[in-house]
């Protein structure tokens, strides 16, 4: 008998399906949300055979206003909320695609807020369920020509430890996940490939999930996977803004 359900949002490659495969493995019933239906399915059809639970697909585009609450209309009572689904662009500001940008915060803020919005209250009526969202080592530091990318990262992670908070003696727990660069899709659809954010080491994304998770079932309210991160957010601390802005402009500077 599965322990419960969790719902993954960008659970079609990447962490998301890092973290869905770890939800199935620890028995676990799957919802998988994201835009790429034959991903899922595939994905689906694995975890359920490999780890005899049930794996549903949800096709969701939560760019779409709309999208979270139909999500959370298909979705029934769910036991953990994994919040993953998101996106970056490279760029200038003043040169940026307004469109596009809109998108970014729809899916990377407003989407994540509004399902932890939506699912939080049956969680706090049973005094049972774990969030988790995925914000990121950008959430520290200013990010010029990645500005708007930063900037939602920094709402997660804020959005987050708040949230967390006002949980605290509900049953209920809420953790942020920070990863600094890992190996997936991300920087190809960013147009962030070929920037210096990538000349030093990342970590695999099973390796950014296993942490998150763990610290996830632990209750703990944020995680910076690695500790080659842990150890450079700490020596952010201390430091101006306005280095901290120049450190982020040549990380998302060409290498």
């Amino acid at each position: 008998m599965a322990k419960g359900t969790a719902l993954i949002t960008g659970a079609s490659s990447g962490i998301g399906a890092e973290l869905a495969k770890l939800c199935a493995a620890d028995g676990y019933n799957v919802i998988l949300v994201a835009r790429q239906q034959a991903a899922l399915e595939e994905l689906a059809s694995t975890l359920s055979e490999t780890h005899r639970i049930a794996a549903r697909v949800l096709i969701a585009d939560l760019a779409e206003p709309g999208a979270a609450q139909t999500v959370f209309e298909n979705a029934g009572a769910i036991d953990i909320l994994i919040n993953n689904a998101g996106f970056g662009l490279r760029g200038a500001y003043a040169e940026s695609d307004w469109q596009r940008d809109a998108q970014m915060i729809q899916v990377n803020m407003t989407s994540l807020a509004h399902l932890s919005r939506l699912f939080l209250p049956g969680m706090i009526a049973r005094r049972s369920g774990r969030i988790l969202n995925v914000a990121s080592t950008a959430a520290f530091i200013p990010g010029p020509f990645m500005a708007m990318y930063y900037a939602s990262k920094a709402f997660v992670f804020s959005f987050s430890l708040a949230i967390a908070n006002e949980l605290e003696g509900t049953g209920v727990t809420l953790t942020a996940l920070c990863p600094g660069p890992t190996r997936t899709n991300f920087f190809k659809t960013a147009g962030s490939a070929n920037t210096n954010l990538l000349k030093g080491a990342s970590m695999d994304a099973a390796e950014v999930a296993r942490e998150g998770y763990e610290a996830m079932m632990a209750g703990k309210p944020e995680i910076i996977a690695g500790s080659r991160n842990r150890w450079m957010i700490l020596s952010t601390r201390l430091a101006p803004r306005k280095m901290l802005a120049g450190i982020g402009r040549r990380l998302n500077s060409p290498q």
